[in-house]
């Protein structure tokens, strides 16, 4: 599978999910390629970590690719990898149309109570764009990230992301959590860190195994 996270405004933790569902793979036995297609390469950043803090055993392939070279390459690297993890950033750009044309799924964070809700409109027309042009299918998910732990916003915006015929929705809301900041910065995904904080492993599993089963893809957990 091809997975690209994307959107329209960044700053609502793409590269934290794309790296958190790199990791989650790699950790199954999948061979996983992390694509980094952002000007501002968080994920790229993060594998660097990672590798100090691994011994150099990442344990992914990692690479940089913009423009319509992501489109050319990955098509290429597609046979070679069991899963691809595209980190596109957060504006329409030429790097997300390319990934989004060989992806299999678009990966859509939201951030509740915020201008990410209000880009939905913008994230649907994109979609269907890439859907005109596109030779296979593209599944779009939303995601609700760094939500609130308590309160009743994360209902509401999880209803106004549930209205969209478009992207569909994807729960349990992934709540805003040190342990993510924590993790990422040794270039670790959340599932790695310790103490393990469970609720965020909870959450981020969940998350991502629906999205797997949606997609009819295999699974070793």
């Amino acid at each position: 599978m091809i997975f690209t996270l994307g959107g329209i405004k960044g700053g609502s933790g793409k590269s934290t999910i794309a790296t958190n569902l790199t990791v989650w793979l790699s950790k199954q036995g999948f061979d996983v390629l992390l694509v980094d297609a952002d000007e501002q390469q968080t994920a790229t950043k993060f594998t660097k970590w990672r590798e100090v803090n691994t011994d150099g055993n990442s344990g992914y392939t990692a690479t940089v690719l913009t423009g319509d070279a992501v489109r050319q390459q990955v098509a290429k690297f597609k046979p070679k990898f069991d899963h691809i993890v595209i980190d596109s950033g957060g504006r329409d750009t030429m790097s997300q149309r390319a990934a989004l044309f060989v992806s299999d799924a678009l990966l859509v964070p939201f951030n509740p109570r915020s201008f990410d809700l209000w880009t939905i409109a913008d994230v649907e027309t994109l979609v269907k764009e890439v859907r005109a042009l596109k030779p296979t299918d593209l599944h779009a998910f939303a995601l609700l990230n760094r939500a609130d732990p308590k309160g009743t916003d994360n209902k509401d915006s999880a209803e106004l992301l549930q209205e969209s015929s478009v992207i569909e929705y994807v729960g349990p809301p992934i709540v805003s959590r040190k342990s993510f900041a924590n993790a990422s910065s040794n270039g670790l995904g959340v599932i790695e860190n310790q103490p393990a904080d469970q609720k965020a492993i909870h959450e981020i599993t969940m998350v991502f195994k629906i999205i797997m089963e949606k997609l009819g893809a295999e699974i070793n957990v």
